[in-house]
């Protein structure tokens, strides 16, 4: 069975003859793939059938949760908190590790939900998930008469509690059926399909996490002859959007043209990628279990680069949201310097230079952006001295040595050039006041700036060191830093690199011996 190129950047996501294998049949009707990323199972749901549950490559399926008060969409938090929509409860209820199942939300304006049906989790805590009449219906969960009187989109904020009322994020009457949901890579934009519309939206995500300025983004998402409806839906990191539709699966580019068609022999109703690189699609089918392998990978979410359970210091977490990390030993302002290092556009962004290694997709998971945007503000707070390093280029890149890769891909990329949008600071982390900027044209921020002037002359014997790469600047600025008589602190939830087993590996080891490794919130504290 061939999939069908439309264009031809479909070529660039698949091959048109990929193989799609059934790895699993005789089940109800399928729904909610899910891969763990560290216990490297997928687990999924057979809603009618009442149950959760399990495939591990080489072992098969087995069963995982009965009842499952008819779960359909899954996902997890950072935490690997598993976050179900059930049919059965009208709930958004959170599994926790331990086993313990708590019901996050069941009610809006005192009725109860329709019935929760796919979810999703943003970088920052925010939890939204889709609310149609399904799970009110035969066979598909338990027949009632429903007490909204419209469909909606939900959000629950970062600091919910269980029991609370989530937000309504989208208009009342914008939709018939909301069924699956996904955001872009950046975030910034939210993609809603409506099963009986037969279309997908678009809106902007509002700095308080409500969709806006919705528009249709793909119609006509239907055909007579195959079966199949817009249900589950991704994006991948590329911002190309892939919905469950006829005969399989349609992929979309980030302008809602239709680039391409993957078909499966039963009718679609959720997908989502997994395995350890991350590139294989499991597509819930019906009666079976599905996959296909692709040439890109989904789009980074929070619990593909999960926090520890524990704080030990040589597993730090990764993911961005802020904790508060082990005690520090008190910290003098008087004699302490932050230091944000090369959080550039070019470094971190979308759209920048060095946007294809991963770094924007690890920037956003490890929440670097806010998260040194508060320390900032907490340090300024404390009269202390802010020092952005900016690693800036000349145009054309004249004499920069070619004797290593950094420096290759430097010049190669046109990167970090004086006076492009490359070398700008990302967007919210521009200086203030008395902050002070220095340029160089190393890794290190010592060898090639005035950082230590600074640092002298103000008296500073301690540095907190945050910026990108943390692998690299970071690394190296603490090591050179510890040299030279420095106490050098890293709050790991501050700094970024290309992916999180490289943050890991530097964090966890490289820098246990020369720095104090903790977070955001500790330092905060640790200031007094």
């Amino acid at each position: 069975m061939s999939h069908e190129a439309v264009e031809q950047g479909f070529h660039e996501l698949i091959d048109e003859y990929a193989p799609v294998r059934q790895l699993g049949t005789g089940f109800a009707f399928t729904e909610g793939p899910l891969w763990h990323p560290l216990d490297k199972h997928l687990i999924f749901s057979d809603m009618p059938g009442d149950v959760r549950r399990k495939w591990r490559p080489g072992e098969g399926v087995s069963e995982l949760q009965r009842p499952s008060n008819m779960g359909n969409g899954m996902t997890y938090d950072a935490d690997l908190n598993l976050l179900v929509c059930e049919h059965a409860t009208s709930a958004v209820a959170r599994i926790r590790r331990d086993g313990v199942r708590e019901v996050l939300c069941s009610h809006f304006e005192g009725r109860e939900l329709n019935s929760p049906n796919d979810i999703c989790v943003r970088s920052d805590g925010r939890i939204y998930f889709t609310d149609p009449t399904y799970g009110r219906m035969p066979y598909f969960g338990v027949e009632r008469p429903t007490q909204q009187g419209f469909q909606g989109v939900y959000m629950l904020p970062a600091d919910h509690r269980p029991g609370d009322e989530p937000v309504l994020a989208s208009d009342r009457y914008t939709f018939t059926q909301p069924n699956g949901l996904c955001f872009s890579p950046c975030e910034r934009w939210m993609w809603v399909n409506d099963t009986e519309q037969a279309n997908i939206r678009m809106f902007d995500v509002a700095d308080d996490g409500r969709l806006t300025n919705g528009r249709v983004f793909a119609s006509g998402i239907k055909d007579t002859l195959k079966p199949g409806v817009p249900d589950g839906m991704k994006a991948d990191i590329k911002g190309n959007v892939w919905v469950t539709a006829p005969g399989g699966v349609w992929v979309y580019s980030f302008d809602g043209q239709l680039i391409g068609k993957i078909a499966v022999p039963e009718l679609v109703a959720n997908i989502h990628w997994g395995d350890d690189d991350w590139q294989t699609l499991f597509m819930c089918a019906s009666t079976s279990l599905y996959s296909v392998r692709t040439k890109i990978r989904g789009r980074t979410e929070p619990f593909m680069n999960p926090r520890a359970p524990t704080a030990p210091r040589a597993a730090a977490p990764t993911a961005g949201a802020s904790q508060a990390g082990p005690p520090l030993r008190k910290i003098d302002p008087a004699r302490t310097a932050l230091i944000i290092q090369d959080l550039q556009n070019d470094v971190i962004i979308d759209g920048g230079a060095f946007a294809d290694s991963g770094s924007p997709q690890h920037a956003r998971a490890q929440n670097v952006v806010e998260n040194t945007r508060r320390l900032a503000e907490a340090c300024r707070a404390k009269g202390m001295l802010v020092i952005h390093v900016w690693m800036v280029c000349e145009p054309g890149h004249p004499k920069l040595a070619q004797h290593a890769a950094l420096f290759q891909g430097l010049k190669g990329e046109n990167a970090l050039v004086r006076g492009t949008w490359g070398v700008a600071p990302a967007t919210g982390l521009e200086p203030q006041g008395n902050d002070l900027v220095v340029e160089k044209m190393s890794m290190s921020a010592w060898e090639t700036s005035r950082l230590e002037s600074y640092l002298r002359h103000a008296g500073c014997d301690t540095i907190i060191n945050t910026g990108a790469w943390t692998n690299m600047s970071v690394e190296h600025t603490a090591r050179t830093g510890a040299d030279k008589g420095f106490r050098i602190i890293v709050p790991e939830n501050a700094c970024s690199t290309m992916n999180a087993d490289w943050h890991r590996a530097s964090i966890g080891y490289a820098m246990q011996n020369v720095a104090d490794i903790t977070h955001v919130d500790a330092v905060v504290a640790a200031l007094g």
